[in-house]
């Protein structure tokens, strides 16, 4: 049940992050929401786009890793 868990976090990080680099545009507003001090750029839904891709690959090996112990 705990990888399940995982499995499902990582599917939503590389949904977000491949959502985030191919429309950037869709994202903006709710980046402004989030963000709301902030005005959300392009760039910077980008670079969330591959801190969430980046992440999902780190959770992945780590579930991977887990299961071979």
């Amino acid at each position: 049940m705990n990888h399940l868990l995982l499995l499902l976090v990582v599917q939503l990080s590389l949904t977000f992050g491949v959502a985030g680099l191919l429309w950037p545009e869709r994202l903006v507003t709710v980046f402004d929401v989030l963000m709301f001090p902030w005005p959300a750029t392009y760039r910077l839904v980008r670079a969330n786009a591959w801190g969430a891709i980046l992440l999902s690959l780190i959770l992945f090996l780590a579930l991977m890793a887990g299961m071979r112990a």
